[in-house]
């Protein structure tokens, strides 16, 4: 991550040209930490690998939905993929353009949709054929008509973890692509359905660009379906899931996967434009979060028996990755300490669950009240957070040219029971 640096002098650690000590006591801990300018970055490299070639990008909200996040996004002209109308509301709050919002996910309802249409959506990606009932209901009563996709299943192994991987048949995600015609050419027949894109979005953190490349192989076989019984596509939605380094992956760089698709589409002699859904690639790596230690659980003194353990303020509630999916966080000491004094520790966190660990087996020179950054923490971090035990969610800070803003206040006791009430006396 290169906006990590340590001070040559006093070996304090610095992200994005700022203190994490200093920013730990001025804002508390636990807290979610992000740079402007690396989110802007990665945005534009995305964005200038395809140089002359027609595309969009649309930025999956569900990575990392903080206003601030998507306000910058925006003023780059960004879309956005939602999956809720949580989400729709706020890119329309950051000042996101709705014509540039494409509406994914397995269960919109009726409520969704219905707001989604007000607001003037882009396009809607379908995902079961009783979508397309509801969409042509919802949309004939507003007397509009509103662009579609289909999300296809194309059965491509992504190689990654079983949890974000959605392009197998045993995903809930999509339509098997061996359906897919049929339900185009019934969209073809509705008054207020217009056939748009056909989409695809094959799982997440994936690290080789032949998933990619075989994904969209499949969907031009469709497209050729398509067009033979004259139902043209404007668009190929992609997807996303580009991986990013957490521990020692080798992830393709953001031109290489570029690449690979513009050359299938290219032995396929296809000009289609291409939309993609980007979300870790973009702020994945843009973000640490800060926590502190309580205390520190250790062996006495000639004992080899039991865990060591280094207990800290942020707990799963805060970072549910580690125990959702075993996913691996870098945890390094913003402090630097002599190496002679580490030990091999469970970075564990407060709440009442033995899965509670931010990160096993790590090599620490670390002592109580220093403060510990929890790397690659920027997408699927803060969004999964949650109030179990009743913790308040942390705050959150944004670095814009050289200053940290707090673009999420820290929640209080207070805002816990906020909306709660007794019973009646």
């Amino acid at each position: 991550m290169t906006q990590l640096l340590r001070h040559p002098e006093t070996g304090e650690l610095a992200f994005d040209g700022l203190s994490l000590k200093t920013l730990a006591q001025q804002f508390g801990t636990p807290t979610y930490v992000y740079s402007r300018t690396a989110i802007e970055d990665n945005w534009r490299t995305l964005d200038q690998a395809f140089e002359a070639y027609p595309h969009s990008l649309h930025y999956a909200v569900k990575a990392n939905s903080n206003l601030a996040v998507l306000h910058c996004l925006a003023k780059l002209g960004s879309g956005f993929d939602i999956v809720s109308g949580g989400e729709l509301h706020r890119v329309l709050t950051a000042g996101g353009d709705p014509s540039k919002v494409v509406f994914s996910g397995v269960a919109k309802s009726d409520q969704d949709i219905n707001y989604a249409i007000e607001r003037g959506v882009g396009c809607f990606n379908i995902e079961s054929i009783a979508e397309v009932d509801r969409l042509q209901r919802i949309a004939s009563k507003h007397d509009k008509a509103i662009k579609v996709g289909v999300r296809v299943n194309p059965d491509v192994d992504p190689k990654t973890h079983p949890y974000i991987s959605t392009g197998l048949t045993t995903a809930k995600f999509g339509i098997a692509i061996e359906r897919a015609l049929e339900v185009y050419q019934t969209i073809d027949s509705l008054s207020h359905l217009i056939v748009h894109s056909v989409a695809c979005h094959i799982g997440s953190q994936i690290t080789q660009t032949r998933p990619f490349s075989d994904a969209l192989d499949k969907v031009l076989n469709l497209v050729d379906a398509l067009n033979n019984v004259g139902i043209q596509i404007d668009q190929l939605d992609l997807g996303g899931g580009l991986g990013i380094r957490y521990k020692d992956e080798q992830p393709p760089s953001m031109q290489s996967y570029v690449t690979a698709l513009l050359e299938t589409l290219q032995s396929r002699r296809c000009t289609l434009p291409i939309a993609l859904e980007p979300g870790r690639a973009i702020v994945g790596n843009a973000g640490v979060l800060l926590t502190r230690v309580e205390y520190l659980k250790t062996r006495p003194a000639g004992s080899e028996q039991g865990k060591q353990f280094c207990v800290v303020d942020a707990g799963m509630n805060d970072l549910l990755r580690p125990a959702l999916y075993q996913a691996f966080h870098d945890i390094v000491n913003v402090t630097l300490r002599a190496d002679e004094y580490a030990l091999d520790l469970d970075v564990v966190g407060p709440v009442c669950e033995t899965a509670d660990v931010l990160g096993y087996d790590r090599k620490l020179a670390v002592e109580a009240d220093d403060v510990l950054a929890v790397l690659g923490c920027g997408a699927y971090s803060f969004v999964m957070a949650s109030h179990y035990n009743s913790r308040p969610k942390p705050c959150e800070i944004l670095i814009s040219d050289g200053i940290a803003h707090c673009v999420r206040q820290r929640e209080t006791l207070n805002d816990l029971v906020s909306g709660e009430s007794l019973l009646p006396s």
